[in-house]
């Protein structure tokens, strides 16, 4: 068996930014922002890369800015 490979204190962290309100979106796109953990505007918070926030993301894309930590 490999060795583990030892990871950074932020491996695999991304930080996820509100920049479009979420006014007048589908109630669907408004409980995955608040699943996201975001539920004003410019607020920020910084989340596992996992493929289930992946696809949170994905389904907010239009409102959401993503940067890799």
């Amino acid at each position: 068996m490999a060795p583990k490979k030892k990871q950074s204190e932020n491996s695999g962290k991304i930080q996820v930014t509100q920049i479009g309100s979420k006014l007048g979106r589908k109630s669907d796109q408004e409980a995955t922002l608040i699943g996201l953990g975001l539920n004003k505007m410019n607020r920020t918070k910084v989340l596992e890369d996992t493929p289930s926030i992946r696809g949170m993301i994905n389904k907010v894309q239009h409102l959401v800015k993503v940067e890799q930590l």
